[in-house]
C-alpha cells in the first residue's frame, strides 16, 4: 500500500501516514521543492485523502556546495515545499536537516481519519475500468533535457526531435510533477472508485502489478493506452531499452493516480477532471485523465497489450496543445474491446 493505516486506540480513528524522499532532478530548486511536496502528497491522495494534518520536511544539504550556493538554493527549496503544502490544505511544522554528499529532498504526511475518509486499495472487480490522471514519460522529458549540453547523447535522439520540442516536454514534465493529486482524490469518492495507488518509481506497469496483487478479488489489469507526453515515446523507443517507457517500466516522479473506477463512472471521471484542473493554479490546459485499460478475471497480475495506443500529450502552450483545448477529448471514450 502506498500508506500506512495505523488504527488507533480512539475509536474509529486511524492514523494514516506516508514518506518518502528522493535527489533533485530538475534545475529550479524551487520547484523540486514542489515536486518533492507534491511526491509525498500522492500517497495519501492515492487512498482518496483529501486532507492533511501535518507534514514534516527532510533535508540533505550538500557537502560540495560552497556557503553562496548553499544560501541561495536551499531557502528556495524549502519554499516551494511549504507552498506546495499550503496548496494542498496543510503544512510544515518542522523536520530534518543534514548534511551528505548528495542533496536529497523529501518528506512525511500524516493524517487522522475516520474510515469514511479514505479508500483501500483493493475492491476492483472485473468490469472496472483503468484511468490515469498525468501523462507519462517525465523521466525520459528530464533525461532529454539533460542531453541538450551532451552531443554524444543528444546525437541518438534528435533524428526524431527538436530541441524546442525537448524544451517544452520538460516544462511540461515539471510542471506535471508539481501539480497535486487531490482533485483526483476527491473525485475517487464522488465516483465510487475501487481501488488506486500514484504512478512513481516502478513505472506504470511496476505499480500496476502492485495494485493488481493487492485485490481481494482474482482479476487482472489490462493496458490498452498510453497517455504520453508528445515525442517522449519516439525518444523511448530511439533509445533502445534504457527506459523502456512503451514496455511500462520507465520510473515517473511525482506521477498520476491509476484508478479503478467502475465502467459506467469512468468517462465522467475524466470530464470532471479536465473541467477541474484546466486553467487552474497555473496548471495549465493539459490537466485532464485518459481511460487506459479494463479489469477482467485473472491472476492479479497487469499486463499492457502487445500494442498499445500512444495518447500523444501535447505540453501546455504548445500550438498542439492550443488546438486540442478547443476540440473535444478523444481520450475519453477509447474502443477498449
Amino acid at each position: 500500500m502506498d500508506c500506512c493505516v495505523i488504527p488507533l486506540r480512539h475509536g474509529g480513528l486511524s492514523l494514516v501516514q506516508t514518506t518518502d524522499f528522493f535527489y533533485p532532478l530538475v534545475e529550479d530548486p524551487y520547484m523540486m521543492g514542489r515536486i518533492a511536496c507534491a511526491n509525498v502528497l500522492s500517497d495519501l491522495y492515492a487512498m482518496g485523502i483529501t486532507e492533511c494534518d501535518n507534514m514534516l520536511m527532510l533535508l540533505s544539504v550538500s557537502q560540495k556546495m560552497n556557503e553562496k550556493d548553499r544560501e541561495r538554493v536551499m531557502p528556495l527549496m524549502i519554499r516551494g515545499f511549504r507552498d506546495a503544502a499550503e496548496e494542498g490544505g496543510t503544512s510544515v511544522t518542522g523536520g530534518q536537516t543534514v548534511i551528505n554528499p548528495w542533496i536529497i529532498v523529501g518528506g512525511v504526511a500524516s493524517v487522522v481519519c475516520q474510515p469514511n475518509e479514505f479508500i483501500m486499495p483493493d475492491g476492483a472487480v472485473p468490469g472496472d475500468v483503468l484511468v490515469l490522471t498525468k501523462p507519462l514519460g517525465t523521466q525520459v522529458a528530464v533525461n532529454a533535457h539533460q542531453w541538450l549540453d551532451q552531443p554524444e547523447r543528444w546525437n541518438k535522439i534528435k533524428l526524431v526531435v527538436t530541441k524546442e520540442e525537448v524544451k517544452e516536454a520538460y516544462q511540461e514534465a515539471m510542471f506535471s510533477m508539481a501539480t497535486l493529486n487531490r482533485t483526483a482524490a476527491s473525485l475517487m469518492h464522488k465516483f465510487q472508485a475501487h481501488a488506486a495507488t500514484d504512478v512513481t518509481g516502478f513505472g506504470l506497469l511496476g505499480h500496476a502489478n502492485n495494485l493488481a496483487a493487492q485485490q481481494q478479488n482474482e482479476v487482472a489489469f489490462v493496458i490498452h493506452n498510453l497517455p504520453i507526453i508528445a515525442k517522449m515515446a519516439a525518444i523511448s523507443k530511439a533509445c533502445g531499452n534504457l527506459f523502456n517507457l512503451i514496455q511500462g517500466t520507465s520510473a515517473e516522479t511525482s506521477g498520476g493516480l491509476l484508478v479503478c473506477l467502475p465502467r459506467e463512472q469512468a468517462a465522467k471521471f475524466c470530464s470532471e477532471m479536465k473541467s477541474q484542473t484546466s486553467g487552474a493554479g497555473g496548471q495549465g490546459m493539459m490537466g485532464g485523465a485518459w481511460i487506459i485499460g479494463i479489469v477482467e478475471k485473472g491472476d492479479r497480475h497487469a499486463r499492457i497489450i502487445d500494442k498499445p495506443r500512444i495518447i500523444e500529450v501535447p505540453p501546455r502552450g504548445s500550438q498542439a496543445a492550443n488546438q486540442d483545448n478547443n476540440s473535444t477529448s478523444p481520450a475519453l471514450s477509447p474502443n477498449l474491446s
